[in-house]
């Protein structure tokens, strides 16, 4: 424990002393490292598979969509791509990491308040036209990994606003033998800090992070936002037979 707790530390302070004077390419470096260095403290192993986002590439106005089954996913997908997500609001509440995760860039949504989404679009929106690459969990919560939640709609309708290329994500923890590796889920009743102590009683568990075929504007051009979600949420639930 006390690797993650001087981690941590490393978090808060790289957020503090050094976030307010790096450039954008350079705070998206540091984020990507301290994502990377966490799961290592967490000993989590991320196995991506598909069209994975090459490291050189200049990607730029693409926004990921992928199911979610724990606050790891975000920092897989961060270790492998520096991205902006979409979360909901009670994060920003957790102790310590909710801070992190503000200073991230991270854009909050209010899930309780219906007027809260259009104001979401607009700066998703814009930040994709600015060239952002941006990531949402369109479930609007996690589950342990067994089913999918259906897709919510809304935020989806920032990427066709922007004329944005969509990346739909499939994530899965599998155990050795295939089947799902359900002591790693932040969900349900479990809280932070019991789905942390989960995963470090595991040996080494796997992160897989499956990047399907993008979906570019003009393939998405005769379909609505509902149809463009119920699509990608398909493609989702084929890839891990759910």
């Amino acid at each position: 424990m006390s690797h993650i707790f001087v981690h941590t530390l490393s978090g808060l302070l790289i957020s503090a002393l050094l976030f307010p004077f790096a450039g954008q390419r350079f705070k998206a470096r540091l984020i990507q490292w301290w994502c990377r260095q966490l799961l290592v403290a967490f000993n989590l192993r991320v196995i991506s598979f598909g069209h994975i986002p090459a490291a050189t590439a200049s990607l730029s106005k693409t926004m990921f969509v992928a199911n979610h089954i724990s606050w790891a996913d975000i920092h897989a997908l961060n270790s492998l791509i520096p991205l902006r997500f979409i979360a909901k609001s009670e994060i920003r509440n957790w102790p310590i990491f909710g801070y992190l995760v503000s200073k991230a860039n991270t854009l909050f949504i209010d899930r309780n308040k219906r007027q809260d989404a259009k104001r979401t679009i607009d700066i998703a929106q814009k930040s994709l036209q600015a060239g952002d690459n941006l990531c949402f969990f369109p479930e609007g919560t996690t589950t342990d990994g067994t089913e999918i939640k259906p897709f919510k709609s809304s935020l989806i309708q920032a990427a066709i606003l922007a004329d944005a290329t969509v990346w739909p994500v499939a994530i899965c923890y599998p155990n050795a033998d295939g089947s799902v590796n359900t002591g790693v889920a932040y969900a349900g009743e479990t809280t932070l800090i019991e789905s942390m102590q989960q995963i470090l009683l595991q040996k080494q568990p796997v992160i897989e992070l499956h990047f399907l075929d993008t979906i570019s504007p003009a393939a998405y051009a005769l379909m609505d936002r509902r149809e463009l979600t119920l699509h990608v949420e398909g493609l989702i639930r084929n890839k891990l037979a759910l």
